[in-house]
């Protein structure tokens, strides 16, 4: 297994809080479809 430097690690920026945030391992399989930085983010998509 390929190891990646934590500097290389994809980023996308959060559609709630508009600050980016890095690649993790938990999702891996869903990358493409990770929309929000945390839970919190999720919780207040409505309310922004």
């Amino acid at each position: 297994m390929k190891m990646i430097k934590k500097q290389n690690l994809q980023d996308k920026i959060c559609i709630v809080c508009l600050r980016p945030f890095s690649w993790r391992k938990k999702w891996e399989k869903v990358w493409e479809e990770v929309k929000y930085c945390s839970d919190k983010c999720r919780m207040n998509r409505t309310k922004l």
